[in-house]
């Protein structure tokens, strides 16, 4: 676990899953079909709770310069810049539970914002970047 920021808020476009965990893998087919990984486009998962307790889950993608406007199934979102607590998990599909371990140790971090968010920064086919937001 290590501290880092980011310097600037990140523009994306998000699908919700239909249910966590079960819905997730379906949501990224979708973003995937419509919005390809060739492009130069970068690709995220974003997770909080709901107030009954479930884990809402969205997609998203950091469009390039020729990507026209998502329909309007895709919700516009700003990953906002400044401090986060993160964790790398590699080859994270042959070892998805350390993607909410990486998360349980993370939201424990006595700087958290009350009102952040979970953040998937994917790397690669096989990296992802954990991240949750700190007070500023």
């Amino acid at each position: 676990m290590y501290h880092t920021s980011l310097p600037d808020d990140i523009q994306v476009y998000c699908l919700k899953a239909a249910s966590f965990p079960g819905g997730v893998s379906a949501v990224y087919d979708r973003l995937h079909t419509e919005y390809p990984p060739e492009g130069g486009r970068s690709y995220f998962g974003i997770s909080r709770p709901a107030p009954d307790g479930t884990i809402i889950y969205m997609a998203a993608v950091k469009l390039n310069e020729t990507d026209c406007t998502p329909s309007t199934d895709y919700t516009p979102f700003t990953i906002q810049k400044g401090r986060y607590v993160a964790t790398d998990v590699s080859n994270y599909m042959a070892n998805l539970p350390a993607i909410g371990s990486a998360f349980a140790e993370m939201i424990r971090e006595p700087d958290v914002a009350p009102d952040g968010y979970c953040l998937e920064v994917y790397l690669s086919p096989t990296e992802l970047t954990c991240m949750v937001k700190l007070k500023d």
